[in-house]
């Protein structure tokens, strides 16, 4: 009779670690996502960001006074804001001007330069250099790897590319079909003009 009641508390046992073992075990589908759920991780992620870009876009009267404020007392700091508020704007010109600020920033030796290369990403992504933008964001994530807002940037930045390529892609195949029928039309008429002979 030990026998079975101890036999009995071992399989207890063992099914309890295998129950305890399979809450703490992570499926290798989480620990290895499939392609498709990057692709689709990276175009939610866009999303999001697009959406807290479109929300951030600064008001005019914002960058008056970051402007003036900038002009009558210059200093870094002011510089800073006024481009970083320069870096959310719809406006093209706005746009590579913050870069432009920003990359000075940097080149000073301005205390934020992680804050400033997000700021330029930000401003390149806007104005659809998503190449350029992604590069800033790989160097923010060499320095800071723990940056979730460049982490952000980033997998928008390869969905956008991702995106332009396959549009791309698209185009020159539909160009390339049509080629092939206008020369499959040439030939038609070709050999129709040399039957009638």
């Amino acid at each position: 009779k030990e026998k079975p009641s101890q036999t009995a508390k071992q399989i207890a046992a063992t099914k309890s670690a295998q129950s305890s073992s399979a809450r703490t075990r992570t499926p290798t589908r989480e620990l290895h996502p499939t392609m498709g759920q990057t692709k689709h991780s990276q175009k939610v992620t866009r999303q999001h960001l697009d959406e807290k870009l479109r929300l951030a876009v600064p008001g005019r009267d914002l960058l008056e006074e970051l402007a003036v404020s900038c002009a009558s007392e210059p200093s870094p700091d002011k510089t800073f804001q006024y481009a970083f508020a320069l870096s959310k704007s719809r406006q093209e010109s706005e746009l590579r001007y913050a870069v432009s600020i920003l990359d000075s920033l940097v080149k000073e030796g301005y205390d934020h330069q992680i804050d400033c290369m997000y700021g330029s990403a930000t401003a390149l992504y806007l104005l659809g250099d998503f190449k350029e933008a992604r590069g800033r964001c790989e160097a923010i994530l060499r320095s800071k790897p723990d940056s979730r807002t460049a982490a952000e940037l980033h997998l928008a930045c390869i969905d956008a590319i991702e995106e332009e390529e396959e549009r791309r892609a698209k185009k020159i195949a539909i160009g390339g079909s049509a080629a092939v029928a206008v020369l499959g039309a040439a030939v038609a008429i070709g050999g129709m003009l040399l039957n009638k002979r």
